[in-house]
């Protein structure tokens, strides 16, 4: 097993998703990969006052570079269309300086909410990872639990697509859940894979209802990538709270069905449980949780915790 590095500089740097785009690195199945982000916004990960706005990176791409900075993309060996990416992630931990705000522009739910009109509200955060905790400007302190929002690669369709939506094969999951000692299960696309990871959260709660996490620049992930040969429909993980089946649409019902239809099948997969049985089982000890309501698409967990049955579940 070998390891392998990536920095945030202009040739790994990309703020959209496309099988076009020429892999930085092409490794093995099991190779093990420590990526440097900057934040979701393009911010360098060196910010000499935490509590001031960050300088961006340069140049960048008006149209190519449009939406959150993604490192990658990274080729695995062998793989191809209709096997599943497999991402250990092993550790995360967050630079220095971060940030999340609130309000200030159109969406539905900010209109909801009466926040959309006037300036967006923004909270800055200097990031103490030994500590494990962020401190704003008015001394307000919070516990961090970092994840990578973005684990993800190029849908089949070509051309060039928006990071913004989750999609099957990954993306702006934006999933709380995916912390340090997760294991994440993606459908693959395209030939290669063409993983791409970035848009670093200090923490976020499920829903991630202002738009923003806590926003900030990781000093590293480190993430094993491995093959499967198998089918898969929507990403899947095994994590410290237990086993997530994922759900997206633009409706939340939807996402809500596609959640629990994962789970379902995945119950079926692991128990040879019956539809039916499943469901009565996942009405007790199962929940569901709403991953984010931000990005377009929806995205609906289904979370059945690790001691809820007594054998453990295939993946």
């Amino acid at each position: 097993m070998a390891e392998h590095r990536i920095d945030p500089e202009r040739r790994t740097l990309h703020g959209h998703f496309s099988s076009d785009l020429p892999p930085v690195l092409t490794i093995a199945p099991g190779d093990r990969v420590r990526v440097r982000t900057l934040d979701a916004g393009w911010g360098l990960y060196d910010n000499a006052d935490p509590f001031g706005p960050p300088t961006k990176f340069t140049p960048r791409d008006r149209r190519l570079d449009a939406g959150h900075a993604l490192c990658g993309p990274i080729a695995v060996h062998g793989a191809r269309p209709g096997m599943v990416l497999v991402i250990r992630i092993e550790d995360v931990r967050p630079g220095r300086w971060g940030w999340t705000s609130a309000g200030g522009f159109a969406s539905p739910l900010n209109e909801s909410l009466g926040v959309a009109e006037g300036p967006e509200h923004v909270v800055r955060w200097a990031i103490d990872p030994d500590a494990g905790r962020a401190r704003d400007a008015g001394g307000r302190s919070i516990a961090l639990r970092p994840f990578m929002g973005i684990l993800g690669m190029p849908p089949a369709e070509p051309g060039v697509h928006s990071t913004i939506p989750p999609r099957p094969c990954g993306g702006n999951l934006d999933c709380r859940e995916l912390i340090a000692g997760s294991t994440v299960y993606l459908p693959i696309a395209v030939e290669g894979a063409l993983f791409s990871t970035g848009d670093g959260h200090g923490v976020q709660g499920d829903g991630e209802v202002a738009g923003p996490a806590l926003e900030c620049p990781m000093e590293h992930a480190i993430l094993q990538l491995d093959l499967e040969e198998r089918t898969l429909a929507l990403p899947r993980a095994v994590t410290p709270a237990g086993w997530v089946a994922m759900g997206f649409h633009q409706d939340l019902d939807r996402a809500t069905v596609a959640a629990l239809d994962n789970l379902l099948n995945w119950m079926d997969e692991a128990f040879g449980m019956s539809r039916k049985e499943a469901l009565a089982i996942a009405s007790l000890v199962a929940s569901l949780r709403i991953t984010q309501m931000v990005n377009g698409v929806r995205g609906v967990h289904a979370l059945l915790p690790h001691e809820a049955l007594p054998t453990a579940p295939n993946r």
